[in-house]
């Protein structure tokens, strides 16, 4: 469970993050366009777990390792950024977000499972 302060700088965070990669995510991955879904920040603040999705890409994990490649150069921006509002600059470490694959994966599923019932002529509900 994350504290309130937790939340309000995970919240602060994925914001500035958001405004980077929209000016400067071209340089890191080109005709990529890259969303911050959700921020998790350790309870010191000191590490946060930036979790990505990808539009126009086809490799996910190579386009994660190319950003975390440029961890260093991101967290110094972001530290431009938030210098007045936090102490410490925390580790960024990125990840890729699933979310959307799963959702579409489970719709797959019930919709074949809606299929079987049909062709079977059950109707449970």
């Amino acid at each position: 469970m994350e504290s309130k302060r937790q939340q309000k700088f995970a919240g602060l965070l994925q914001e500035e993050l958001a405004a980077i990669f929209q000016r400067e995510g071209a340089a890191y991955l080109p005709n990529t366009l890259v969303t911050i879904t959700k921020v998790r920040v350790s309870p010191d603040l000191a590490v946060a777990k930036v979790y990505l999705s990808f539009l126009n890409t086809n490799n996910t994990s190579l386009s994660v390792a190319e950003v975390n490649s440029h961890a260093g150069e991101i967290r110094y921006k972001l530290g431009a950024r938030i210098r007045h509002q936090a102490r410490v600059i925390p580790t960024l470490t990125f990840f890729v977000d699933d979310t959307n694959e799963y959702v579409e994966r489970m719709d797959k599923l019930f919709d074949k499972i809606s299929k079987d019932r049909e062709e079977n002529g059950t109707e449970e509900g």
